[in-house]
């Protein structure tokens, strides 16, 4: 277990911390290396408040983040978010860290007033799956997600 496993909200001083991170997420999901475009994108998200993102420290190491991006539902009429992005450093995994980003998440979207997170993963990213699940995360059963490539 991590020593002093630590989960706050992230600023933008932390885009340093989050670049390696935020690097890794995208090579799981096969992108190349691109640690100069992380720094731009995750600056943009802070400096135009895009974003809510929380960190997993033990001691002074980022151990691994999550991302929120805000939305509405318009059925709901209400404020939903979008966990877009979780990602552990490999060598960190296994220890709750991903459970308690998401635990963070959920706590920031309630006191927010959202009365929704949701996420998608790949079909493959069956241990993720299981994380999500034992959460009480629920698979969507009534619909279909649709992508138009632009």
């Amino acid at each position: 277990m991590a020593n002093e496993l630590a989960v706050r909200q992230a600023t933008i001083h932390d885009v340093p911390a989050l670049v390696p991170l935020f690097d890794g997420y995208r090579r799981f999901y096969k992108r190349p290396s691109d640690p100069a475009g992380a720094h731009a994108f995750l600056l943009e998200r802070f400096q135009h408040a895009q974003s809510v993102i929380f960190l997993a420290f033990d001691n002074e190491q980022a151990l691994g983040f999550t991302q929120l991006y805000p939305s509405f539902s318009s059925a709901a009429m209400a404020r939903i978010y979008i966990l877009n992005d979780l990602f552990v450093r490999e060598e960190s995994r296994g220890i709750g860290i991903g459970k308690a980003l998401m635990q963070a998440a959920a706590e920031f979207a309630r006191a927010a007033g959202a009365v929704r997170l949701t996420l998608s993963t790949a079909v493959t990213n069956t241990h993720a799956q299981g994380v999500y699940e034992s959460l009480g995360w629920n698979r969507d059963q009534q619909f279909y997600v649709y992508n138009l490539a632009l």
